[in-house]
């Protein structure tokens, strides 16, 4: 008898179900002619966090993965006459107006991260997802991947795609720490305290100190030396997200201190010292936060390569990134639709797939790693720590105007394109449709 497996021309396995992991997983079953199967480690489909931001190059990822409607149903926007609005930056201490962010046609487009998850599982097809399933281990050959999980179970697939975020179990495999030891996720120094707010009290708080409530709705960076704090709408606008950060620039390598959890619920008022003397708009944030949550915020180094013969990570688990540039599950996206398009090209079958994982790398790689750095980057010059420019305002608001177009401007339709270059030399090279 022919097993399911065989009858397809590609079996695909994917670990990690989060917002990347399932968007490939959704564009992949549409596919009649591959086998798909997500498995995630816990026991529902969740995501940990509040807001997330999504900049132009992420709402393209999300309209050619065609999951624009479920995203729109959801989104958020900055307030007419303010939609193109990315964020506005202000001095810390006195709320002071620096320069805008401008992102034409996009603004600050921004969702509740789990309302974002459930959108795109809503496309996801039954008998696909299986949970419960914490990948343990991990064996190749020739003709295919074995995946062994904590359950006891197994299951063999042609190709695996690790989307299993940070603390990847993929990454241990794809870079072995006995060989490259120095890869570990590492603490980037930087704290962030997280609120949620509902925007009419917001409003309230902002009038109360003597500061215009429409900060509260129009997307905001306070900025200062080693902190600075955001604001923007979620939940159709019925709540303000907020993180601020404080970084630790004392040693070259920050550590945390043995033992401590990478998130904690800390008192507000460990958060108002920490801001102590910022203006009142800041105030007015920080005092409707009771209860603050405190991350750890951790990133990856630039890893050398993302890919193992027929295992390869995405997303977080292969280019994790500090969040200054709202950057981080945008690149997971465009890492879903470059490979979802590869994938469900015609002429790839398991026998050509790990060339096709192998071209892949080759074109997301460069970005991905150029992502990360400039997220680093970025949270220097919020903070007035950046090279060459330090607490030069003027210097910092010419940046802000100007930085972020290389980010955005990117089409990962270029990405499938020039992978399928890579692939030109193949006996059956993929096609040129998109």
């Amino acid at each position: 008898m022919v097993s399911k497996t065989q009858q397809k021309k590609l079996s695909i396995g994917i670990i990690g179900g989060g917002i990347g992991g399932v968007a490939l997983a959704v564009a992949l079953s549409r596919d009649p002619e591959l086998e798909v199967h997500l498995f995630e480690a816990a026991q529902r489909f969740s995501e940990i966090g509040a807001g997330v931001s999504f900049g132009p190059n992420a709402v393209r990822a999300i309209q050619l993965l065609e999951l624009e409607q479920s995203y729109y149903n959801i989104a958020d926007s900055s307030p007419s006459p303010f939609e193109d609005v990315w964020f506005e930056w202000r001095r810390g201490i006195d709320d002071a107006y620096l320069t805008s962010s401008l992102a034409p046609g996009c603004g600050q487009s921004s969702v509740h991260r789990a309302d974002f998850l459930d959108a795109i599982v809503a496309n996801l097809p039954d008998g696909i997802a299986q949970f419960g399933k914490r990948c343990v281990d991990i064996q190749q050959d020739a003709d295919g991947v074995e995946v062994a999980f904590e359950d006891g179970s197994h299951h063999r697939c042609d190709i695996l795609i690790g989307f299993d975020g940070i603390k990847s179990a993929v990454r241990q495999h794809v870079l072995s720490p006995e060989q490259y030891r120095d890869l570990a996720p590492f603490w980037s120094g930087t704290y962030a305290y997280r609120g949620m707010i509902p925007t009419e009290q917001l409003e309230q708080s902002m009038e109360a100190r003597g500061a215009d409530k429409r900060l509260a709705l129009v997307p905001q960076m306070y900025l200062g030396p080693d902190r600075h704090i955001l604001t923007f709408p979620v939940k159709q606008s019925k709540l303000i997200n907020v993180v601020a950060f404080i970084t630790d620039r004392s040693t070259p390598n920050p550590t945390l201190p043995e033992g401590e959890a990478w998130v904690n619920t800390v008192t507000q008022e460990e958060m108002l010292d920490v801001f102590e003397g910022w203006g009142a708009a800041s105030q007015a944030i920080l005092e409707c936060i009771p209860e603050p949550t405190r991350w750890a915020l951790h990133e990856l180094p630039e890893l050398p390569h993302y890919r193992r013969n027929r295992v390869l990570i995405t997303g977080d688990a292969a280019h994790a990134m500090v969040p200054h540039q709202g950057a981080g599950a945008g690149q997971a996206l465009e890492d879903a639709y470059v490979l979802a398009s590869l994938l469900t090209d015609k002429n790839c079958t398991r026998d050509n797939a790990e060339t096709v994982l192998a071209a892949f790398e080759t074109v997301r790689h460069e970005r991905t790693c150029k992502v990360q750095r400039t997220s680093h980057e970025a949270g220097d010059l919020y903070e007035y720590s950046a090279s060459d420019i330090g607490n030069d305002e003027a210097r910092i608001a010419a940046d802000l105007e100007t930085r972020f177009d290389w980010l955005w401007n990117h089409d990962p339709r270029n990405d499938v394109i020039a992978a399928r270059k890579h692939l030109a030399k193949d006996a059956k090279p993929l096609t040129a449709s998109a």
